[in-house]
């Protein structure tokens, strides 16, 4: 930036989640070479749903600066290890998808082709006994460990992890303005976005707005029709309901997706409360036999009143379009399965960040940040349809139409790959790793038929050791972690007592 460049002001249209991240990193990044505002009303609700959340976000809250425990404090969070899959290979099946790696890669296989020659030598051992994250998972066990062994993330409540982020950005100077947004000015010569028009009268200028308006997406479809792609094609689901509840056990580091014969429930266990909900497609079942469901199921005083939430699966076709950049869900959404919404949050922000215009827009630098949050986009689209296809249930309509469907090509690729050679390769920096489709695909029932040969050159003896070594430290780890819901408490415990 040049020393008698003015300062790029940068609107955030919108609080929230999404307006909140972004105005703290952007505030604490660029500090005082740019204008920062965000628009925000009191009187206009967040969807405030987006409780579990996924590694990286550790990384995001490092950069900014976060003290850990100050602000799982804040947010009343508990740790995560991963997610419990309940009923989506058959009815009464679980598995569970770990953020951790299972057992040691050789640089030329993965781990999974010397488990597969194991099983084929009398080593009978399950997969995830070499998984540290998921058997303390499964035993309720969470601590730090050195050098960062132990992969977690957290479980928050996102509506409180906004409040704690605006304080950091407005200590870092960003000015909050309090207003409904009636109207988005265009520029008549260029088309850009000039202004935002509040109820007030009050005229908000600046040269490169963020669109934090939710699934409204007031700036970058209202005002600008960037467009928008439709993927309920293959993730079908296109309703859910929130609701809290009390606690009625002390919390577990995982969150549990349970399926049911429409789509699936939610269980989030925060140190006060417990998140949950249903996501389910309409065509097969209605809001109300949906809400019933909900409530029939659900545990603990009931703290909320139900939140429905409509929603279309699909992604916004140009995400920077002119001076306008989309964030979370005006960018587009992908159902919450996997906890990728704040990440996606993440990944946009951080991208714009890299690529923060010095005066002008450079076309090249829009055309990139687009093709590189689609690729983000899809690559997760990828894994969700994957739950929903790679299925044995037949037993209702919704799940024979997700194992009938038609699937992308990229897909339909990984997984073929997988069941013939038991391969899997990370591409673009893709959030999921390898192990992430390992254990999702053997969990809902695709097993290569084939295994790399490297695995064979090993002696009896020799895989006999590797394996016995690598299940026995794992297990001898997991007996030496405290209880979660203990160590949250000597941690980070909040002022409300978790129970006992």
């Amino acid at each position: 930036m040049k020393p008698d460049q003015p300062r790029l002001r940068i609107v955030v249209a919108g609080g929230g989640t999404a307006g909140w991240m972004a105005a703290s990193a952007l505030a604490r990044t660029m500090g005082p070479v740019i204008d920062l505002v965000l628009v925000e009303s009191e009187q206009i609700g967040t969807i405030g749903v987006g409780e579990s959340t996924i590694p990286p976000l550790i990384l995001y809250n490092r950069l900014l600066g976060i003290d850990e425990a100050e602000f799982m404090r804040a947010t009343q969070a508990t740790f995560k290890l991963g997610i419990d899959f309940e009923n989506w290979k058959t009815v009464g099946s679980r598995y569970f998808h770990s953020f951790g790696l299972t057992g040691r890669d050789h640089w030329s296989a993965g781990f999974q082709h010397f488990w597969m020659h194991g099983q084929t030598r009398g080593h009978n051992a399950s997969y995830d006994d070499y998984c540290l994250e998921l058997l303390a998972a499964r035993e309720g066990r969470f601590a730090h460990l050195p050098d960062e062994r132990m992969n977690y993330a957290y479980q928050l409540d996102s509506n409180l992890y906004a409040a704690y982020l605006r304080k950091l950005a407005e200590a870092d100077g960003a000015r909050r303005v309090e207003g409904i947004i009636a109207g988005v000015e265009l520029d008549g010569e260029s088309g850009d976005i000039a202004a935002l028009r509040l109820a007030s009268g009050q005229r908000i200028e600046g040269d490169l707005f963020l669109d934090c308006t939710g699934f409204r997406a007031l700036l970058i479809e209202g005002a600008l029709h960037a467009g928008f792609d439709d993927w309920t094609h293959y993730l079908p689901c296109d309703g859910a309901i929130a609701i809290q509840t009390a606690s009625v056990a002390p919390p577990v580091p995982y969150t549990r997706a349970i399926a049911h014969d429409a789509g699936w429930q939610w269980r989030i266990p925060l140190q006060h409360r417990r998140g949950n909900g249903i996501v389910y497609c309409s065509r097969y079942l209605d809001r109300d036999a949906a809400l019933d469901r909900l409530l029939t199921t659900i545990e603990g005083e009931r703290l909320t009143e139900p939140n429905f939430i409509r929603f279309t699966t699909g992604a916004r076709r140009r995400q920077w379009y002119r001076n306008c950049v989309a964030v979370g869900l005006s960018g587009g959404f992908l159902e919450p399965l996997e906890s990728t919404s704040i990440h996606l949050i993440q990944r946009a922000i951080l991208r714009l960040i890299r690529m923060m215009p010095a005066g002008k827009v450079s076309q090249r630098d829009v055309a990139e940040f687009n093709e590189q949050q689609l690729t983000d986009m899809e690559q997760v689209r990828d894994f969700l349809i994957l739950h929903y296809k790679a299925t044995e249930r037949r037993d209702s309509a919704f799940w024979r139409q997700c194992a009938d469907m038609e699937i992308p090509d990229s897909l339909a690729q990984k997984i073929e790959l997988f069941r013939e050679t038991g391969r899997v390769f990370r591409k673009n920096e893709e959030l999921f790793a390898e192990n992430s489709w390992v254990q999702v695909m053997m969990g809902q029932g695709i097993m290569p038929q084939a295994y790399h040969p490297v695995a064979a050159r090993l002696t009896d003896e020799e895989l006999a050791h590797m394996l016995g070594g690598l299940r026995e430290g794992v297990a001898r780890t997991v007996a030496g972690l405290p209880e979660h819901h203990r160590y949250v408490a000597r941690y980070c415990g909040a002022a409300e007592a978790m129970p006992a």
